[in-house]
C-alpha cells in the first residue's frame, strides 16, 4: 500500500450541519469540538454520557436516541463515527464514501478521508499536530508541549495586530505595504513586550513603526468591538 500523504487544510464549518454518531466520551469530545468551531451537530446514539447534558442548553446540539441509520447523512457537510463497534464504524464510513462526504472515524485512520490533528489554540493561532494517523498519542504528547511553548500572550498579540491591520486598510494603506511594518512589529519584540505587559513600550514601538494614531488600549478596544 502506497505512504498515506494527507493535505493539510482548516475547514469553515460554521453553521454547517455535521453528524457525530456515539454517544461515549469520544464522541462527546468530537462533540465539543465542532461546536467549538461553529457547527450545528447532531449525535446520534441509543445512549449518552453524562457530560452530554452539561453542554450549554443554548448550543446547536441536536440529540437523537437511537440506532444509527445511514439516513442520518441526509444534508450534513461531515460524519464522525464514534463508536465502540468497529463494523458499524466501518458502515458509517462507507455510507459517507458512496455520497462523497467528508468522513472521519475515531483511530481508524484507513477508514477516513480526513484524521483531526492534535490542536493547541490561543485565541486565533490554532497549531495542528499530525502524524498520519501513525500515532495520535504521540501527536498530544507533542500537543502538551506546545500548549506549555505557547502563552495566553499570543492571544493578545493576535488581537492587536488584527486590529492595526483594520485600522492599515481603514487608512487606505495598500496591503502589499503592511508586510514589513508587521515585520518590523515582530522583529522589534511587539509579543515579548505583550508577554512582559510592558504598555509604554508596546506604545513606543507601534508609533516609531506605524506613527501617531496607534496604541495599545485604543487598538484593543476597536479589536473588543470587532469581536
Amino acid at each position: 500500500m502506497a505512504e498515506m500523504k494527507y493535505y493539510p487544510v482548516c475547514l469553515d464549518i460554521r453553521n454547517r450541519h455535521c453528524l457525530v454518531v456515539g454517544g461515549g466520551a469520544v464522541a462527546l469530545r468530537k462533540a465539543e469540538g465542532l461546536l467549538e468551531a461553529g457547527a450545528r451537530v447532531t449525535v446520534v446514539s441509543p445512549e449518552f454520557a453524562e457530560g452530554f447534558s452539561r453542554i450549554a442548553p443554548g448550543a446547536p446540539l441536536y440529540r437523537i436516541q437511537r440506532p444509527y441509520a445511514d439516513t442520518d447523512l441526509n444534508e450534513k457537510f461531515l460524519v464522525i463515527g464514534a463508536t465502540d463497534n468497529s463494523a458499524l464504524n466501518r458502515q458509517i464510513s462507507r455510507d459517507a464514501h458512496s455520497r462523497n462526504m467528508l468522513c472521519n472515524i475515531a483511530d481508524v485512520p484507513e477508514a477516513c478521508n480526513f484524521v483531526l490533528p492534535a490542536v493547541v489554540r490561543r485565541g486565533d493561532l490554532s497549531i495542528a499536530i499530525s502524524t498520519s494517523g501513525r500515532s495520535p498519542a504521540f501527536a498530544r504528547h507533542l500537543r502538551k508541549q506546545l500548549e506549555n511553548q505557547f502563552g495566553p500572550e499570543y492571544t493578545e498579540f493576535l488581537r492587536l495586530m488584527g486590529a492595526i491591520r483594520q485600522k492599515l486598510l481603514a487608512g487606505a494603506h495598500a496591503p502589499e505595504a503592511h508586510k514589513p511594518l508587521f515585520e518590523q512589529l515582530i522583529n522589534g519584540g511587539l509579543l515579548e513586550l505583550i508577554a512582559a505587559g510592558k504598555i509604554s513600550e508596546i506604545n513606543e514601538l507601534l508609533t516609531g513603526v506605524l506613527g501617531p494614531g496607534y496604541d495599545y488600549n485604543s487598538l484593543m478596544a476597536s479589536a473588543e468591538e470587532d469581536n
